[in-house]
């Protein structure tokens, strides 16, 4: 799908590259590459968030949760309609329904999850026509780098210590 925000442009390939470089500072304490940036419409970064699962011992403390409870502060509400939640990796079922539940507009996402992913891989979430709220998705956005991130620290981690 395309990565070009509605006024066109690449607004949505520039909002990947910052929740990109959230997700490389995630490895530092062990955590999963993922990393997400809430976008106002006026193109605003309203939060932004990395996984700090094993850092800080939070099984919440995932990019898009983080992401949005920063958002939420700054604009001094749960309420976040118009936003657009950008993230590396298809939102879990949590993710999916903490941005469901916070009104956000649009969810951007790189690569596909296939084993937890909640926007059309296992399950769909964020599409469910029994919920009130319903945003647009856009997927694919970057997801070759964003991918790539993931199986590289993965791959690491399978790899026998040297020495």
């Amino acid at each position: 799908m395309s990565g070009r925000g509605p006024a066109g442009g690449s607004d949505h390939e520039a909002a990947m590259g910052l929740a990109l470089a959230q997700a490389r500072l995630a490895p530092e304490h062990g955590d999963v590459p993922v990393g997400a940036v809430v976008v106002g419409p006026e193109g605003t970064v309203l939060g932004a968030g990395r996984n700090t699962r094993e850092r800080d011992g939070d099984p919440t403390a995932h990019a898009e949760v983080l992401a949005l409870r920063a958002a939420a502060a700054r604009v001094g509400s749960w309420r976040l309609s118009g936003a657009t939640l950008v993230v590396t990796l298809e939102p879990c079922t949590m993710c999916a329904g903490a941005l469901v539940l916070a009104r956000v507009d649009r969810l951007v996402y790189g690569a596909v999850d296939d084993k937890a992913g909640a926007v059309g891989s296992l399950w769909d979430v964020v599409r469910d026509r029994r919920l009130n709220h319903r945003p647009e998705v856009i997927s694919g956005v970057r997801a070759a780098e964003c991918a790539t991130l993931l199986a590289d620290f993965f791959t690491a981690r399978r790899r026998p210590p040297t020495g």
